[in-house]
């Protein structure tokens, strides 16, 4: 189990700041972006200033490793079985709605950290990542806690945790099976 206050200021300590979920959508970025050791380019992007302090950076290190290889395995796994790292549905609205908005954004940054010459994206994933950027537009001042929202968040955030995998499964998977010209 990770602690998600733990790791967020662990997070904070490094250069990008990044939130729990911003920093799961940067691992799951590079993972279905295809870079060839997403787990170090990962660490090393969100790495901590050597001056943090109250906080363990072997156990912070430690977490971010467990949620790299639970997601790697969940990427791999033939079921679809990605979960987004995001908080409970205990959580308000708002702060879920938050969350996804940065998980999407984190996805986004590293796709755009990658070099993607060579095998450009299929057009279902150009399609993806507009629907990607279009969810970052995403209104949410005021956004109301009622069953409507609640709905429409639930909806999103399956799209987006099919919407990776299916990336995954063209940009890494299919490519690993292509047969070498």
């Amino acid at each position: 189990m990770i602690d998600d206050d733990r790791l967020a200021r662990y997070l904070a300590a490094g250069e990008l700041c990044a939130t729990p979920s911003e920093a799961h959508g940067i691992l799951c970025g590079l993972m279905c972006g295809g870079d060839a050791d997403p787990e170090s380019t990962w660490l090393r992007q969100l790495r901590p200033e050597a001056e943090a302090r109250d906080l363990s950076i072997d156990e912070g290190r430690e977490a971010l490793s467990e949620l790299a290889r639970r997601t790697r395995e969940e990427l791999e796994a033939s079921e679809f079985g990605l979960t987004l790292f995001l908080p409970d549905d205990t959580r308000p609205l708002a702060e879920r709605a938050m969350a996804l908005y940065d998980w999407v954004r984190g996805f986004l940054y590293a796709w755009g950290t990658l070099d993607h010459t060579g095998a450009q994206p299929a057009a279902e994933t150009n399609e993806i990542l507009r629907d990607f950027t279009d969810v970052t537009r995403m209104d949410l001042d005021g956004l109301d806690d009622d069953e409507h929202n609640e709905e429409a968040l639930t909806e999103v955030s399956e799209f987006i945790r099919v919407a990776a995998m299916t990336i995954y499964q063209e940009r890494v998977v299919v490519c690993a099976h292509a047969p070498e010209s």
